[in-house]
Order: C-alpha cells, then sequence, then structure tokens
C-alpha cells in the first residue's frame, strides 16, 4: 500500500500474511480454503469477511495492490502470499466496506533457478499437476521469468462430480537501470465444478434437519449444474527510486471474469424431508475491471523530527453485464430420503447479456508519519474520494446514478517501550458506497449515498526471537439499510462490532514453525424495526 515496505511491528493495525508454504504444505488450491486459517476472516462465499463485516465486490480485494473483482475463485498456485488488514482502511485505499483490506500477492521470478513439478492425487481419481519454473537471464540477472501452469480435473467427493481447474499464470521482472524494477504479470484461469452439491435453504417454520444430509448422495448435486468461471487479468507496474530517501511507484491492472452459475438450491419445506429444488443463474455474468494506483513516498527531517511522508492515488473504473434472462428456475420436488435426479432445464445463455452498472471511485491519499523519538510516533492520513455508479436497463437507459463525494482520515499513535515491541491506538473513518434499493422495493434501483463506518482499535505486538505475537481489541459502526413498512429501502438501523484477536506466528525451532490466532466477537444490531431481529 501507499506506505510502502514496513514490519508488521510497525505497522498499526491488526494484519494477517499467509504464506506460500503453509499453502503447499496443507494442499490447499484456493483463496478461500486459506482464509480458514485467519481466525477473523470467514471466505466461504468468495467474497471474504472480516471482523463480521462483508466485503465489497471490488472495493475491498486487491492483487499487488490494484483492485479486482472478488466474484470467482483463485487459484492459490499462483500466489506468494495473502496480506489481510483488518478493520477500516479508507485513508490508505480510498472508500470501502470496513471489512478490511485483501491482497493478493503474485509470485515473482526467484534469484536462483528454480524448477518445480508437482502431481497430486485426490479424492475419487481427481488428477492435479502443477508446474513452477522459474529463471534470469542478462548482465546482474536484469530480466527474470516464472511460469507456473495447472491441470486438475476429475470426480472429487461426490458422486457423479467433476472438478477442473486450469492455470497459466506468467510474471516478469525488468531491471533496466540502477533504481528501476518493472513488474509485469498476466494470468488465466478456468474453474468448473458441477455434481456437487449445492445450497440449502429453510422455509418459513422449517428446522434444520437432525440428521445432515449425506453430501456424497446422487440426488443432490446434478451433472449439469454448477459454477463455470473464467477469470483473466494483465498488470503493470512501475518502482523507480528518487535519490536515497524518495520512491515513485505506479501500477494498472485489468481483469475480467466470466461466469455461469448453475447451483442448485434446496429448500426444506416441511421437518420431515421435502424439499423443492431450484437452480439459480447469475444476476451478473460477466466484470471488468481497470484499476491504478500511484504513489509518491519518502523521508524527510523537519526541526529535527523524522518524517515519513506519501502522497498518492488509487481507484478503479467497474462494469458489470446482467444476462437478459435472469431468475429462479424450478426443478422439481422430492425428499431427503428419495431424492430424485432432476433432468437439465433450459437454460439461459450467459453470454447473452446487457451493460447493467457502471462504478467509478477515484482517491487521493496522503499522510506522514511523524518520528518524534525513537518510542513515540504518529501516523496520520486521509484519502478525499470521489464516486459514481450508474445503473442501466436492458434497452440502455439510464435508471438511477449519483456522484459524491468524500474525505475518510485516520490516526495513529504507536509507543515502542522496547525495540522489539509496538502499542498502538488508531482510530479511522471512511467512506464506502452505498447500496442500491432491491427490485421489490418502492424506490428499486435507487443507490444510496455513501455510508461513514468508525473504528477504534487498541493493540500491542511483540516480536520474541522469531516469533510475533499479536493482540487487538476494536470496535466497528456502520449505518446499514433494509426496507421498512412504507416499503422504501433506506438507512435505517446500526451494527457494532466489537471484538478481540490474538495471533501468534512464527518459527519455534528450526524445524518447526507455529500460524495460531483466535478471534472473539460481539455483533449487534440496533434499530432494526423488528424485536425478532435488533
Amino acid at each position: 500500500g501507499p506506505l510502502g515496505k514496513r514490519a508488521l511491528l510497525d505497522t498499526p493495525y491488526s494484519i494477517s500474511v499467509v504464506p506460500v508454504n503453509l499453502a503447499e504444505t496443507q494442499q490447499l488450491q484456493n483463496v478461500r480454503e486459506l482464509f480458514r486459517y485467519i481466525p477473523s476472516v470467514q471466505g466461504e462465499n468468495i467474497r471474504p469477511q472480516a471482523r463480521g463485516m462483508q466485503a465489497g465486490v471490488v472495493q475491498n480485494t486487491r492483487i499487488d495492490g490494484l483492485n479486482i473483482a472478488a466474484t470467482t475463485d483463485y487459484a492459490i498456485e499462483q500466489f506468494d502470499r495473502v496480506e489481510v488488514l483488518n478493520g477500516l482502511a479508507g485513508a490508505l485505499y480510498g472508500p470501502a466496506s470496513p471489512a478490511g483490506t485483501f491482497n493478493y500477492v503474485f509470485k515473482r521470478p526467484t534469484e536462483r533457478a528454480l524448477s518445480a513439478l508437482k502431481f497430486g492425487y485426490t479424492s475419487d481419481g481427481n488428477i492435479l499437476a502443477h508446474v513452477d519454473l522459474s529463471r534470469r537471464a542478462g548482465p546482474d540477472g536484469m530480466v527474470g521469468a516464472r511460469i507456473n501452469l495447472l491441470s486438475q480435473e476429475g470426480e472429487s467427493y461426490a458422486d457423479a462430480s467433476n472438478l477442473r481447474r486450469k492455470l497459466a499464470s506468467l510474471s516478469f521482472d525488468l531491471r533496466p537501470a540502477q533504481g528501476t524494477r518493472i513488474e509485469l504479470n498476466s494470468s488465466y484461469y478456468r474453474y468448473t465444478a458441477t455434481g456437487f452439491p449445492g445450497n440449502f435453504s429453510l422455509a418459513s417454520g422449517v428446522t434444520f434437519p437432525a440428521s445432515p444430509p449425506d453430501p456424497k448422495t446422487l440426488g443432490l448435486g446434478y451433472r449439469w449444474a454448477g459454477d463455470d468461471n473464467t477469470t483473466f487479468l494483465a498488470s503493470g507496474r512501475l518502482f523507480q527510486d528518487i535519490g536515497s530517501n524518495w520512491q515513485l511507484s505506479g501500477g494498472l491492472l485489468y481483469m475480467s471474469n466470466d461466469r455461469a452459475s448453475t447451483v442448485p438450491t434446496l429448500t426444506l419445506t416441511n421437518n420431515s424431508g421435502a424439499y423443492r429444488a431450484t437452480t439459480v443463474n447469475t444476476t451478473f455474468s460477466f466484470d471488468r475491471v481497470l484499476s491504478n494506483h500511484a504513489t509518491l513516498r519518502g523521508n524527510v527531517e523537519i526541526g529535527g523530527i523524522g518524517n515519513e511522508l506519501f502522497v498518492g492515488t488509487t481507484g478503479f473504473l467497474w462494469k458489470r453485464y446482467t444476462p437478459f434472462r435472469t431468475g429462479a428456475i424450478t426443478l422439481g420436488t422430492s425428499n431427503l430420503a428419495n431424492p430424485a435426479i432432476f433432468a437439465e432445464p433450459a437454460l439461459p445463455d450467459f453470454k447473452d447479456r446487457f451493460h447493467s452498472q457502471t462504478t467509478q471511485q477515484q482517491a487521493i491519499t496522503f499522510g506522514d508519519t511523524i518520528k518524534f523519538t525513537d518510542q513515540i510516533s504518529v501516523l496520520v492520513a486521509a484519502s478525499q474520494s470521489w464516486i459514481e455508479a450508474r445503473n442501466i436497463n436492458r434497452t440502455g437507459q439510464v435508471t438511477s446514478s449519483y456522484k459524491d463525494d468524500g474525505i475518510s482520515p485516520t490516526a495513529s499513535l504507536m509507543i515502542k517501550p522496547r525495540e522489539n515491541m509496538t502499542a498502538y491506538l488508531t482510530y479511522a473513518s471512511s467512506l464506502q458506497q452505498g447500496d442500491a434499493a432491491p427490485a421489490t422495493a418502492a424506490n428499486a434501483g435507487e443507490a444510496l449515498a455513501p455510508y461513514r463506518s468508525k473504528q477504534w482499535e487498541l493493540g500491542y505486538k511483540l516480536n520474541i526471537d522469531r516469533i510475533a505475537f499479536a493482540v487487538a481489541v476494536y470496535q466497528i459502526e456502520r449505518p446499514y439499510a433494509f426496507v421498512g413498512s412504507d416499503n422504501i429501502f433506506r438507512e435505517r438501523g446500526r451494527q457494532r462490532n466489537r471484538g478481540v484477536e490474538f495471533s501468534a506466528n512464527g518459527r519455534v525451532t528450526q524445524n518447526l514453525n507455529i500460524f495460531a490466532g483466535v478471534s472473539f466477537m460481539d455483533p449487534k444490531l440496533f434499530d432494526t424495526g423488528s424485536a425478532l431481529t435488533s
């Protein structure tokens, strides 16, 4: 981010970093599986959430600091690590949900030659092959390249299932001159999963079954139903040293997500196992994102006080496309005791779609870390942001739109009693793009003005030998909107999440590593209009 390279010990935020070797030893295959190793994060539905707040589709998730759409799976094999900054970070990254910032870091060419080949056999004949190659050439290794190729296909844990993953990822490093580095990346990933059990839901008055259904049962998954996603991206970044104390960095990323989702939903209609099966096709079948960032950072001493300054910009242009045919398709009814196998219905053409939404967001960020003494320092930062959104119908007419702007500030006090420890207190206030009214509301499609979230965080970090300990206590408050008795969708309620996080990561001995954590959270909703949900 705009702070540049900085030790976790000296950063006044709760940050988790999951390295690639953990993903390899645990045989993880996607980013969602990796999120399970961070106690404050849940990522089962592709869009991750932290501290009980769900991330936005684009605003909270990045690759190498550049915004992406979190609407499809990402292969873990192409990344070196995943970084998560819990809580509000609008002052550094622009308007976003208080869910935190999720950053995936591409594997880079290594200094020494690397040749790695992996074969895997998973459940029921699913075969995996992965190649990871890295080389350098030219004077002083001026040009570096790294390629990751992945192929996986076959039946998985459920009868009639098929899991297919195809990845081609390529990264280049160029060092044309002293103090200049250029990074280029490209990635293609095809993810197909069919025949797996879908989602379950409960009709009104129905309770969860006493015995959960067996996910291997043939009748709960259909060979023709599931996900078929294709993700493509290309990016470039420039790092340029200016003298010994300043650096200019910038980057661009283009990506597209093409989705066809026919995952079935089984709605239990009574307590005897009866259910209604539907397939829900994708609301948005195509996302296109063009994101950018640029930062100038450096060190300067003013009146004997050290200052780490930065000024930059970050933002994106995001377009969404909707199939002309949407909505649930009913397959039929059956019972969990004897599940039915439903034939493939007439499915929509997911590529027959129209441009339905455009969102543009840009922020100017600026900040300073003021080092009064070796023990006391203060971080102050803010972003001035502009948000523009348009909703478009199938005839090409703009049905609703808005433009808004605002500032998102943060301030941190850091105290270092000793070199290996830091205590900090951080306050943050951040904008978030407002929600759009659902189709059932009287003001359907209306885009609400941006929300403002606030957070306090008190933390302590300690490094002992090669193990990093951290604890953080926080409170997040944000407004939320819902449809009231007047059938109008607007801001009405308030959410307050309080919690504490603890982590211990590092090397206990030369051959023993630990990656551990625990999170306790107390989320509450206020002013929901109903005693049942407050």
